[in-house]
């Protein structure tokens, strides 16, 4: 499915929308380009899952967790862009958070599919000229096998499938 946001405020709002259906165990990869709203949509997704922020870019630090609030699953955070390989991501040990929490990797295209045969690979691209974004999201396993997430996600504006 692909969705046209056009700004920051509807990335975060796409966001908090689909943490409605996540639960602990899922992974969520995302990809993009500098700028192109990972850090956005991720703020969005600890928005709604209730968990302690703020939601910033893991970048320096490789990998945030940031508990619920709510009771609900605990966000791991992570960016496997200074990351050489998959060798430093299984450092990370992010396998020991996956049952326990929503686990997000911007960069994680090429490293992070390994971690679990469920996930959900979410694409922006952002136009240069506007605040404009394209998001692409991809659902992979039998865990989001019969879930609506076209039908969650196009209620919001500028959304197509």
């Amino acid at each position: 499915m692909t969705l046209v946001l056009p700004d920051a405020d509807a990335t975060v709002d796409v966001g908090r929308r689909l943490a409605g259906l996540l639960r602990a165990g899922d992974l969520v990869v995302l990809t993009g380009g500098l700028g192109a709203g990972k850090t956005t949509f991720t703020r969005g997704l600890g928005d709604g899952l209730g968990v302690r922020g703020p939601v910033t870019s893991p970048t320096f630090v490789i990998a945030r967790i940031h508990p619920s609030l709510v009771g609900g699953p605990e966000l791991v955070h992570a960016d496997a862009y200074r990351l050489g390989g998959i060798a430093e991501l299984d450092d990370l040990d992010l396998e020991m958070d996956l049952d326990d929490a929503v686990t997000v990797v911007e960069w994680g295209a090429g490293l992070a599919e390994g971690l679990t045969e469920d996930r959900l690979e979410v694409t922006l691209v952002a136009d240069p000229a506007t605040e404009e974004r394209t998001m692409e999201v991809q659902a992979v396993g039998p865990r989001w096998d019969g879930i609506a997430i076209e039908a969650l996600l196009a209620t919001g504006e500028g959304s197509r499938g």
